[in-house]
């Protein structure tokens, strides 16, 4: 399996579990297998070498 993976925790209180979902689906919402619960996977990290945080 070439497919790098993503951590993330559920943010039900009463259930917190960490999944394992595919980098393809950042930006996508997954169901927790526990608890049902629909979570956004963030989107990719912006990279050091593309922050142009100047300001004109």
């Amino acid at each position: 399996m070439a497919d790098k993976m993503v951590r993330i925790m559920c943010p039900n209180l009463t259930c917190r579990k960490v999944l394992a979902v595919p980098e393809i689906a950042r930006g996508k919402t997954v169901r927790c297998k526990e608890c049902g619960t629909n979570i956004r996977v963030p989107g990719a990290k912006p990279s050091p070498a593309d922050s142009s945080g100047t300001t004109k």
